[in-house]
């Protein structure tokens, strides 16, 4: 039968809910992408219009066939018409030129070029809707429940719609997947034919550890920003929408984030391959099996945190050997007051021979005599 142990955090810990967050966004979410915990939402589901935050997904894209050998930065692409004479933000390609991939990630992720991707979509699709086509196809495999694609650009459409948390889980993958093209995200300027253009992210310039990722800004959508920022080995993911003005959302942004670093931090509790709890084992050449985590074990605690964490390890037991290590046995549970309860995998940490015949019948006598295991 299910046997839970329950074991209690020995770190002194505490939890009492900081003071709530108030923000003038219409939409937001906070994520410590360190410990897999969102720290703070408000109609994180909500489908919005993106501006040109859904460039994001249009970056992402371009780098997964980058990884995967389908692409090179060097590859380039031709400058048709529609692309050219696309309006807003634009890299001011010319067309019939053929332009780098490397050239043309910068005028997306820092000049927020429609044109530029707008060259990107019809250079691997063939089209701008088959590239979007591409893209819806992509955000289901992301799990992305509240995304629609309608263009590579953000540009208004009634059917473009992204959530800021499906905005905050692309952004999330970019970071940990595509490190070596995230690099992109922090370039603070980009120069091509001789037009200097700024990264509009008011975040790089702030000296808060911000290092991406993307602005937005349509009559609808209001300014919007999707950004992260690392500090020491804690990163945040945020995304903030529907604010009026440049700079309100500059301040929003900032204000989230440094109360993200500032009531929370990431604790270890558990590091790869350390014991957690012993299950007890039936039939087997030893009585019980180590319980090890498969990862780290990291959870985001309010700062102020003591004595209410809890951690519950449940499995069927006893486990019937044999028992080879590795084998999935148990989940680890850990609760926290106002944060989402985690789950972790644990498994068993050395094999568990079966004990031979005439072990398994004294077992069998003993536990009928003695209800002994």
């Amino acid at each position: 039968m299910p046997r839970l142990l329950v074991v209690c955090l020995l770190l002194g810990l505490f939890i009492r809910p900081a003071a709530a967050f108030e923000t003038a966004a219409e939409e937001a979410i906070l994520i410590d992408l360190t410990a897999g915990t969102v720290l703070y939402e408000k109609n994180a589901d909500l489908q919005i219009p993106p501006a040109s935050m859904s460039k994001i997904m249009t970056a992402y894209m371009v780098f997964k066939r980058l990884k995967a050998g389908d692409l090179s930065l060097d590859d380039t692409f031709l400058v048709s018409e529609k692309a050219w004479r696309k309006g807003g933000s634009k890299m001011f390609v010319e067309v019939g030129d053929r332009v780098a991939v490397r050239d043309l990630l910068r005028g997306v992720i820092v000049q927020s070029g429609n044109d530029a991707s707008i060259v990107l979509a019809e250079g691997i699709a063939g089209s701008e809707a088959a590239f979007a086509d591409m893209m819806n196809r992509e955000a289901e495999e992301l799990g992305l429940r509240d995304s629609y694609f309608a263009n590579a650009t953000g540009w208004p459409d009634p059917a473009h719609r992204m959530s800021v948390r499906d905005l905050a889980t692309v952004a999330s993958v970019l970071v940990q997947d595509y490190p070596e093209y995230y690099g992109f995200y922090s370039e603070t300027e980009f120069t091509w034919h001789e037009i200097r253009q700024s990264n509009r992210n008011p975040l790089l310039y702030r000296n808060i550890g911000a290092d991406g990722l993307k602005t937005g800004h349509t009559e609808e959508a209001g300014y919007c920003l999707t950004a992260s920022a690392l500090r020491g080995d804690r990163r945040l993911v945020m995304v903030v929408a529907g604010l009026d003005s440049a700079r309100q959302r500059a301040e929003e942004s900032e204000r989230l984030l440094e109360w993200g670093f500032r009531e929370f931090t990431a604790e270890r509790l558990f590091e790869t391959g350390e014991v957690v709890e012993e299950a007890d084992i039936w039939l087997g050449q030893s009585e019980t099996v180590p319980l090890v985590v498969t990862e780290d074990t990291i959870m985001s605690l309010r700062r102020d945190a003591r004595d209410d964490v809890v951690m519950t390890v449940s499995y069927d037991g006893p486990i019937p050997a044999p028992v080879v290590a590795g084998d999935r046995l148990a989940t680890l549970i850990v609760e926290v007051p106002n944060m989402p309860t985690r789950e972790f995998p644990l498994v068993a940490g050395g094999d568990v021979e079966r004990l031979g015949p005439i072990g398994r019948l004294m077992a069998g006598v003993r536990h009928l005599i003695f209800g002994e295991l």
